[in-house]
């Protein structure tokens, strides 16, 4: 469960970065993204100010909802166990849909900062790419292999949420047909 915590924590640490330049700096980012230098507009400074506030409070409301923060009323209770993303764990119900909505927010920003950056050739895209891509692999990741556990059979190790379709395991069939013995 260490990399689903890296990946939370990692996840706010990213969008902080992103935030800080649009809240400390709007002229700034203006300046980036016109090909003149001018003052901003008041709806652009707005713009910048409300997107990094929209980004800090995404990465706080990632590290409350998958369970990061202990939420509950004594600090004994939630320092003996940790965080799971099963859906039946009371600590943190929401684990497994802000962990999966994250990762696809981030695979479709890495997306879109490769297209960008093979169109522009900008840097600054390159490094949104190599960042938002590598919390996307991290998430993709946590999704397929830290939140299964559960549905694991002790038995024989198979995935219980797997089906015959569109291809039928007829040796299982014949096997289950009453009175053949098993061998």
């Amino acid at each position: 469960m260490d990399v689903f915590y890296y990946y939370s924590y990692g996840t706010a640490a990213w969008l902080s970065v992103q935030a800080l330049p649009l809240l400390v700096s709007p002229t700034m980012i203006v300046t980036m993204l016109s090909p003149d230098v001018r003052k901003p507009t008041s709806l652009e400074d707005y713009f910048c100010r409300s997107l990094g506030i929209t980004l800090l409070a995404l990465g706080v409301i990632t590290i409350l909802l998958t369970g990061s923060v202990p939420l509950t009323s004594t600090f004994a209770e939630s320092a003996s166990e940790g965080v799971s993303t099963e859906d039946s764990d009371p600590k943190s119900p929401y684990a497994l849909p802000t962990l999966t909505l994250t990762t696809t927010y981030h695979a479709a920003n890495a997306f879109y900062g490769y297209v960008a950056w093979m169109q522009i050739g900008s840097a600054s895209f390159g490094l949104s790419t190599i960042g938002s891509g590598a919390l996307a692999a991290v998430g993709l990741w946590c999704i397929l292999f830290a939140s299964s556990e559960g549905k694991i059979s002790r038995k024989t190790g198979a995935d219980k949420r797997t089906s015959g379709f569109p291809f039928g395991n007829k040796e299982a069939d014949k096997k289950r047909q009453p009175g053949r013995k098993a061998l």
